[in-house]
């Protein structure tokens, strides 16, 4: 299991269960188990701690067991909103800490790539999908990429790279018409 500790806040995550699963469970006030329809699968273990408490969220996410397609489980905590953004396969979740719920849940097609945060932007990037939310779990738009694709950022403005083509618009208010 890894620990990182930010602030007040220790994220935890495991590829299986603690040995302690049972107690962690019993001391946390919202645990979320979400199932695959799959039948070849592990499981990502996340925790959420404040100070040197117990866990107070945990989220076991079931996953296919193919780990080297590239989908790896991600966490982006705001620490100005206490929210938490997660990502794991084809699902992508926002967590409030301070009141321990589940704002969003969002399915997203192919899987999750990473997260990245620009100011008071939240920026999803996944295999055919690129989203953006503002820091307190809004959000504001997404579109549609084919592999391969990347982006960078300058100022307020996206520039999007999707094979031989070239996109530029607002952070903010993300393409303004099909871009395809």
């Amino acid at each position: 299991m890894f620990r990182i500790t930010l602030d007040e806040f220790t994220l935890s995550i495991s590829e299986s269960l603690p040995t302690i699963f049972s107690e962690y469970r019993e001391h946390a006030k919202l645990v979320e188990i979400f199932e695959s329809r799959d039948t070849d699968v592990s499981q990502v273990f996340l925790a959420v701690a404040k100070n040197a408490n117990w866990p107070f969220l945990i989220v076991v996410q079931k996953r296919s067991t193919g780990a080297e397609s590239g989908f790896h489980p991600g966490m982006l905590l705001i620490l100005e909103t206490h929210l938490l953004f997660v990502g794991v396969e084809e699902h992508v979740f926002v967590y409030n800490l301070e009141t321990v719920e589940r704002m969003w849940e969002e399915q997203i097609l192919l899987g999750f790539w990473g997260w990245e945060r620009y100011g008071h932007y939240v920026i999803m990037s996944a295999e055919v999908e690129m989203a953006v939310w503002d820091m307190y779990g809004k959000k504001l738009w997404s579109t549609f990429v084919e592999p391969p694709w990347s982006y960078t950022l300058d100022d307020d403005s996206v520039y999007l790279d999707v094979g031989e083509k070239k996109f530029s618009f607002s952070l903010l208010t993300g393409p303004t018409a099909p871009t395809w």
